[in-house]
């Protein structure tokens, strides 16, 4: 990010969050799981699916993780009642992974036992480097009594390749993103384009092994790519979906929806929005930039 982006991302992260709310609000379904359900139907209309996420980070107690587990229980239940074309993803810090990785793997179990009762699925976001081993194995744990359950991969990472060899013997379903995350060089790959080349790589190591996989990403370039992977090799529409995060590039989103390809919407909500929404706004500079315009009446 350029200097100059950087100092705007800064300006608006010291804005009044009222502010904020009003222009990262196309990222977020809301505060309530109300204002997420009524997000997924109307996403459900048009053909797309979705997984719903109770955003909140940086726990340190176990009565939070409790409480992050609670909820995720209701949104198990919500899809439930409203017949929503929906399933869950969660943070494993968020249910205490780096407090007590047993009391963690409790409340996830529960949630997955649950989501699978319900014939639905529970999603393991990927975190920072700090956290990969422990959510790798936490999965592979989750998967000795559980097939309703995945995890994320990100393409930067130079690990990540070999990740996916070795999640792939447990028939891992994954989702395939960048990522996001800020890490050093001596562990991730730097630049767009080799990203772009390892994202196409692992897609190609994931369907090869027989994996599922959610190709998450609003990259023109990687979707173009990805499409002619997929006509070049046959591969079946039941074997993947795309994914993208919920306010961004809808016109890529529809696109795919009208050839026919499945699409899910990541939707997040809860009264944790703000700083899920600043890193949105790091992510994408623009968006930032149309917010200090807008805040000083520039054209």
């Amino acid at each position: 990010m350029s200097i100059l982006n950087k100092s705007i991302v800064y300006f608006v992260s010291k804005l009044p969050k009222g502010i904020v709310y009003i222009f990262a609000s196309k990222y977020i379904a809301g505060v309530k799981l109300e204002d997420a359900i009524k997000v997924v139907k109307d996403l459900n209309s048009k053909g797309i699916l979705a997984t719903m996420d109770v955003l909140g980070e940086a726990i340190s107690s176990k009565d939070e993780a409790i409480e992050a587990h609670r909820k995720g229980k209701e949104v198990l239940a919500a899809i439930k009642e409203h017949n929503l074309q929906s399933n869950l993803s969660i943070k494993p810090t968020q249910m205490g992974l780096m407090i007590d990785p047993e009391f963690a793997y409790g409340l996830i179990s529960g949630l997955v036992e649950e989501a699978a009762q319900m014939n639905n699925f529970v999603r393991l976001d990927m975190e920072d480097s700090s956290t990969t081993d422990s959510i790798i194995n936490l999965l592979r744990r989750l998967k000795e009594k559980y097939t309703n359950t995945g995890i994320v991969i990100q393409a930067y990472l130079k690990r990540s390749i070999d990740d996916v060899l070795s999640l792939t013997k447990i028939g891992t379903n994954f989702r395939l993103c960048k990522g996001i995350y800020i890490e050093p060089e001596s562990i991730a790959i730097k630049g767009k384009q080799p990203i772009r080349d390892n994202f196409i790589k692992i897609l190609d190591t994931m369907i090869s092994n027989g994996s599922y996989v959610g190709i998450a990403t609003h990259d023109e370039y990687l979707i173009d790519e990805s499409l002619k992977y997929i006509k070049n090799n046959n591969i079946d529409k039941s074997k993947f979906e795309f994914q993208m995060l919920l306010g961004v590039r809808p016109d890529l989103r529809d696109k795919l929806n009208k050839m026919g390809y499945k699409v899910r919407i990541y939707v997040p909500f809860g009264k944790d929005w703000y700083l899920y929404s600043i890193r949105r706004l790091k992510e994408n500079p623009e968006v930032a930039r149309s917010i200090v315009k807008d805040v000083f009446g520039l054209k």
